[in-house]
């Protein structure tokens, strides 16, 4: 289910209420698009920054208060002439901006790419397709295993089969996670990902030694490549500061506020309170600070792979 945590209302319930606000744990039911949530985000911070109360903002748009705490939680239809209407009331007057939130709104009552495997993809993971689909660039930490723009399709298939899945609904997920890669690395030039691989994820086999090897040829190949770039958290060092967990942060364009998206066993938090967004952000710089740069990535990957061709 699309759980609020403790203390969290739907955003702007309780506009004194620090805790837990822009806390969402995703299970199995629906949740907002990126394009909805994100949008519904960007005008709750302007109307923030602006110090209006929803009944406000209310009362200057014609509507309930409830619909404008739907609006802003991602959870109402965007009809352009009412987003124009929030463009009045709190002075988005930049052409750009603009054409941005309007573009937002527009794709939000599009059908998605990832329909046909609707029914298979927990909802968590829909939502965190769109995520990948909208962002400019992400930012991810995985520490049990490698993150899923990274993995081959052996890599990735050996993985799928540990679940209690169908052979249908696992052909389907094998799918999904393939048309999600291509996706990415098909994108426009500016999109790119900068990824902390974790040594322990090297290191614990996934499949068989081939597929093992396969992986590390695979993951030494896209180094070259500018969209993915590529930091180790060493096995061994101590102190390395990992309590930050599974997490993937996107950025989007301009004006729009970053989410962070922190993976859990059956579900995953999504982050967009600010001031937690700040605190996580920091937590993985730190942590990519500490891990090796590039070049030595790159090498001690290449020693990973002389292990696995013994």
């Amino acid at each position: 289910m699309v759980q609020q945590l403790a203390g969290a209302g739907e955003p702007g319930d309780n506009d004194n209420s620090k805790a837990g606000r822009g806390l969402r744990y995703l299970r199995d039911e629906p949740a907002p698009s990126a394009q909805r949530m994100v949008l519904g985000y960007a005008l709750r911070r302007q109307r923030m920054s602006l110090r209006l109360k929803q009944e406000e903002v209310a009362g200057r748009l014609g509507c309930s208060p409830s619909k404008v705490s739907r609006i802003e939680g991602g959870h109402h239809q965007f009809k352009e002439r009412d987003l124009l209407r929030f463009f009045h009331v709190y002075g988005i007057n930049d052409p750009s901006e603009q054409a941005l939130l309007l573009a937002l709104a527009s794709g939000a009552n599009e059908a998605t790419w990832w329909q046909p495997w609707s029914w298979v993809a927990p909802k968590y993971v829909q939502a965190v397709v769109s995520f990948e689909d909208l962002a400019q660039r992400m930012r991810a930490y995985e520490p049990l295993q490698l993150h899923g723009l990274l993995q081959t399709s052996a890599y990735s298939r050996a993985l799928i089969d540990r679940t209690s899945s169908s052979s249908r609904e696992r052909d389907a997920l094998a799918e999904l996670r393939e048309e999600r890669k291509a996706r990415f690395a098909s994108a426009p030039a500016n999109k790119m990902g900068m990824f902390i691989i974790d040594e322990v994820t090297l290191r614990r086999p996934v499949g068989s030694p081939e597929i093992m090897r396969e992986q590390l040829e695979y993951l030494l190949a896209l180094s070259d490549n500018p969209r993915y770039q590529f930091r180790l958290a060493e096995l061994g060092r101590y102190n390395l500061p990992v309590d930050l967990g599974p997490t993937t942060i996107f950025d989007f364009a301009g004006m729009l506020p970053t989410i962070i998206y922190a993976e859990g066993f059956d579900g995953g938090l999504i982050v967009q309170d600010d001031q937690a967004v700040d605190r996580r952000t920091k937590a993985f710089d730190a942590l990519l600070v500490a891990s090796l740069a590039p070049r030595p990535t790159f090498r001690k990957i290449s020693d990973l792979l002389r292990y696995y061709r013994r």
